[in-house]
């Protein structure tokens, strides 16, 4: 929980003045990327902290009033622990326009409170767009879809990064290197020299959440870097899907779906995302035709993709998001051009720990379990060292089922508390241990499921 800052209320009134003036100056080089903003406060270099705020699409707030309101709230409650977000406001402006506050992607390392006084913080405000996907269409044949598009930030994308658990790391990772690149471009960096893509390849098993953390981090930077870009665009091109479908027509198809995406590349206002799923399909259609087991079509579309690929790339408003289940299909030639190949497994127990108790809370806000109980974060439980006691008892149950679970994908692990429910529970309301102890039956039985499959029952 936010704790006040000041007591005494004149030393209130200057704390407050001075909180405003110092946030203010840091909010200033907001419009500098993340590699221009790292600040300097008596010699000693400052954690940055990033506060994202969701305005409500029917606002009509000036993003000005909108900035003020939150750094007095934020001088109001200037010290906070970790991530931490208000979605209710004891101030009749915010509570009209905003619908959450959140201080976000906090180093999860760093156990003390801080002190945003002494902290860099940047401001990130944002509307998400309610338009559902539409389709990227070749020529008039709807038919002959290209590719899904979405204007990003999108409602469909709000909050899947904060569902995502993966090892430490790992997000930071992807946020660091985009920023990166858009920093060397903006710095004109003579890419002859020292050669960057624009290309990110996360591979692993299926069910990790790689489609979707691609999803989600495209949007966040979108909100991230809301300064520089005015919006995001998004386009997910199955390649699964492209060589099912254009066989007919060749890499002629794909230059045309590319020329729709170059269209998009050229408004330099719009940060443009473009996924290729299952990117391993473009190998198996070149090691199909090199085996003369496909018409020799797939070799010119394969090629096609990848020169259209290497001249996109070129803009600095572009980045290319790649996914693969299996890595050691993917194309040489394609592994070659990614800066960064970032492995995704199945969760950890400390990541299967906080899927579950996401999901748990969930369900305790919606008065599915009930009456609500404390549950403690697995940080708490290791600085207690897993103690037996009767406060921590749910929690150490929850672990047990997090230890249990282990090897299960993040997809399996998300529907687990509702096979629970359907399965084992039964009933409207449920109370925490009734619930755990359902949870406990339903991982026994996607393993048994799971053996049952590898076995061939």
């Amino acid at each position: 929980m936010p704790v006040g800052f000041a007591t005494a209320q004149k030393t209130r009134h200057f704390l407050h003045h001075q909180f405003l003036i110092k946030l203010f100056d840091n909010i200033h080089v907001v419009s500098c990327t993340s590699m221009d903003v790292d600040r300097m406060k008596n010699g000693v270099q400052t954690q940055n902290i990033n506060v994202e705020v969701h305005v409500k699409s029917h606002s009509t707030a000036h993003l000005s009033d909108v900035r003020m309101h939150v750094l007095a709230l934020l001088s109001r409650h200037s010290v906070v622990f970790g991530n931490y977000s208000w979605t209710e406001f004891d101030e009749e402006f915010l509570t009209k326009h905003i619908v959450s506050v959140a201080i976000v992607d906090v180093n999860q390392t760093v156990k003390q409170p801080l002190d945003l006084n002494s902290c860099s913080v940047f401001v990130h405000i944002f509307t998400l767009n309610e338009d559902g996907p539409s389709t990227l269409s070749l020529e008039d044949d709807e038919e002959l879809s290209a590719a899904n598009h979405w204007l990003l930030p999108a409602a469909e994308f709000h909050g899947i990064w904060e569902s995502l658990e993966y090892e430490s790391g790992v997000k930071t990772q992807l946020l660091d290197y985009v920023t990166t690149t858009i920093y060397f471009s903006d710095k004109n960096v003579d890419s002859n020299l020292i050669s960057w893509n624009r290309v990110v390849l996360l591979h692993g098993p299926p069910g990790t959440g790689k489609t979707s953390l691609c999803k989600a981090l495209a949007q966040k930077l979108s909100i991230r870097l809301s300064n520089r870009y005015s919006y995001g665009q998004f386009v997910e091109i199955n390649s699964h899907s492209l060589f099912s479908k254009w066989f007919s027509e060749s890499g002629k198809l794909v230059t045309k779906m590319f020329q729709k995406i170059q269209q998009l590349i050229n408004d330099k206002d719009a940060l443009v995302f473009v996924l290729i799923d299952e990117v391993e399909s473009l190998t198996v259609a070149r090691t199909a035709c090199q085996a003369g087991t496909e018409p020799s079509d797939a070799i010119r579309v394969v090629n096609s993709v990848l020169t259209q690929l290497d001249q996109i790339k070129r803009h600095s408003n572009v980045v290319i998001l790649t996914t693969s289940n299996v890595t050691e299909k993917i194309d040489l030639a394609f592994v070659d051009r990614a800066d960064i190949k970032q492995y995704i497994g199945p969760p950890s127990e400390k990541g299967i720990y906080n899927i579950y108790l996401s999901c748990l809370e969930e369900l305790m806000k919606c008065q599915i379990i009930h009456p609500r109980q404390q549950l403690f974060t697995i940080s708490e439980l290791e600085t207690i060292g897993f103690a037996e006691s009767e406060v921590c008892e749910h929690s150490l149950k929850l672990r047990k089922i997090a230890l249990k679970s282990l090897g299960l994908s993040g997809r399996a692990l998300r529907k687990l508390p509702f096979l629970a429910h359907a399965l084992f529970v039964k009933t409207p309301t449920v109370t925490l241990e009734r619930f755990l102890e359902a949870m406990d039956q339903a991982v026994a039985k996607q393993k048994e499921e799971k053996t049952n499959l590898v076995n061939g029952v």
